[in-house]
């Protein structure tokens, strides 16, 4: 019974491959709208200034 459990465990971890690159994509996306964010308070402060 052991062996079958231990089985099953290592054939869905090999099973369990996914892909981040609509991870990756989110998080350059949000890093970009936050430059953005600051780039414009920025010069919103020195325009203001």
């Amino acid at each position: 019974m052991a062996k079958t459990e231990l089985s099953q465990k290592t054939k869905t971890e090999i099973e369990d491959s996914s892909s981040l690159k609509g991870t990756l994509a989110s998080v350059f996306l949000l890093g970009f709208f936050l430059i953005i964010t600051w780039v414009g308070v920025y010069s919103l402060f020195i325009s203001r200034f």
